[in-house]
């Protein structure tokens, strides 16, 4: 998304109506540099208010994500490129999440081991300083778990082999499941079947 032309078209379709910033924020009951900050291209509206603000402009999502008015004829092809792009973004987000969990796996065994000769070092001089380094690295690991069962719950969606049902599954349902990597042992909301089921990045 073009946040420029995106910021052009807001006030282009606001002059048109005869509105001021000022008057289609308090429609919108948002201040006018909020207005300003879109037109300018500094922001984009916050999804929240988005089909309000459509409606008080007379356009529709996609024009607005488009940044230009559709005619009925360029208007499936431009909402298939505005689903693609989006799609696009969804998939490359999630990869970078669920890579960002297997470089925590790999930094926790890393300094798990480090840890663990520090602290036997230690133990052989302070026993107090021992345990406290074991501590430390007992609660890190237990953080960087839930930060990484976190990441792999929030990044895409799990996939059932059966009915290929396409869903995120409660965060009790990853953290207790059997898996193998991030393919888990799930029972499917849908069809009840209960296997691993895939991680994918998109629906």
């Amino acid at each position: 998304m073009n946040q420029e032309k995106i910021g052009k078209f807001i006030a282009s379709c606001r002059k048109e109506l005869g509105l001021t910033q000022l008057a289609l924020a308090e429609k919108l009951g948002i201040t006018d540099r909020a207005v300003s900050k879109w037109e300018t291209g500094r922001s984009l509206p916050d999804a929240s208010i988005m089909l309000e603000l459509c409606s008080i402009l007379k356009i529709d999502i996609n024009e607005l994500f488009h940044g230009e008015r559709f005619d009925n004829e360029n208007y499936k092809q431009r909402a298939e490129e505005l689903l693609i792009e989006m799609k696009s973004k969804e998939e490359k987000t999630n990869r970078t999440l669920l890579n960002l969990e297997k470089i925590l796996a790999v930094s926790v065994c890393i300094c798990g081991g480090l840890l663990g000769y520090v602290a036997k070092f230690v133990m052989e001089h302070s026993r107090t300083y021992g345990v406290i380094i074991l501590i430390v690295f007992f609660i890190m690991v237990i953080t960087c778990v839930y930060i990484g069962i976190k990441i792999e719950h929030d990044a895409g969606y799990y996939e059932c082999p059966n009915c290929h049902y396409k869903y995120v599954p409660s965060m009790k349902a990853v953290v207790f499941s059997t898996h193998m990597g991030t393919t888990r042992k799930i029972k499917c909301p849908k069809c009840g079947n209960k296997a691993f089921h895939k991680k994918i990045l998109t629906k």
